[in-house]
């Protein structure tokens, strides 16, 4: 839905492809009524892009660059930073750290981590959240989270590890079918060569040791082999860059999997829980 308060939000790429796109279609000479029905959008919808009302989704981009693009690859290239300004301001450092990391190594510890959400949890999950967020912003949210997804076929592949505490795989999201789903898309992943995943059960403390007591983290390994770690604690986000304190992160993820379950005993978890939620 467009929304007025959007045009003083939006961020400066989705401000630049609204400039461009007004001005390639006045070059073409066509009104934004025949704009729209180029491109299977309404002249409100195309009037709604152009003033920043609502910013242009990942499906309206691809679009324009057939009609407007001129093979030029100006809005195909695009597509990447105008899902940047519709990321939470904390999380947009990271993001592009992720797009181009080499390696990852997470943590989950209270619900699905992002890379790995259906579309159904991270709706259910982000529509459910608090402050209560406008549906128009759920869903460029939940676009922008399933657009992270891309990791997995990008060449070359990023080597995933990603540890989940059991009670992430327990917690109901949404409803149980969601859960359901959310399953059987996290045995797939397990399942993908370039990704290891390891569920850290509930009892792993009985041994009187618990190495994920400090919550979450993602390790990232950037293409020129520089080890970062990014902490999103409640709506805050710290990116950690001195070496000594990475080691000592790396060192507490490496115990952490190190007591987690075997990676064939989790995805044989992750699809009896599959199987069980009714």
């Amino acid at each position: 839905m467009a929304r007025a308060e959007n045009k003083e939000t939006a961020g400066p790429t989705t401000r630049l492809v609204a400039d461009i796109a007004r001005k390639m279609r006045a070059r073409k000479g066509w009104t934004q009524e025949q704009l729209g029905k180029e491109l299977g959008y309404t002249a409100a919808a195309v009037s709604a892009m152009e003033t920043c009302a609502q910013p242009a989704s990942d499906e309206m981009l691809v679009k324009l660059e057939r009609v407007l693009g001129d093979g030029m690859g100006i809005f195909e290239q695009a597509r990447e930073y105008v899902r940047l300004d519709k990321y939470p301001a904390q999380f947009k450092n990271y993001a592009l750290l992720e797009q181009k990391a080499v390696g990852l190594h997470l943590y989950a510890t209270l619900v699905v981590h992002g890379l790995f959400q259906t579309e159904e949890y991270a709706r259910a999950l982000i529509g459910g959240g608090y402050p209560p967020l406008p549906e128009h912003r759920v869903e460029e949210l939940v676009e922008a989270r399933l657009a992270r997804r891309a990791l997995f076929e990008r060449e070359p592949v990023a080597l995933i590890e990603v540890v989940l505490e059991e009670s992430v795989l327990r917690r109901t999201i949404g409803s149980e079918d969601v859960m359901r789903g959310q399953m059987r898309h996290l045995a797939e992943c397990a399942r993908r060569r370039n990704v290891t995943l390891q569920v850290l059960p509930l009892d792993a403390g009985l041994s009187g040791e618990y190495a994920g007591a400090y919550g979450g983290m993602n390790l990232i390994e950037t293409p020129d082999h520089d080890r970062l770690v990014y902490l999103e604690p409640q709506d805050e986000s710290l990116l950690i860059k001195d070496p000594g304190k990475v080691s000592t992160y790396a060192q507490r993820y490496a115990r952490i999997r190190a007591q987690a379950l075997h990676p064939r005993e989790s995805l044989g978890l992750v699809e009896q829980l599959a199987g069980e939620q009714r």
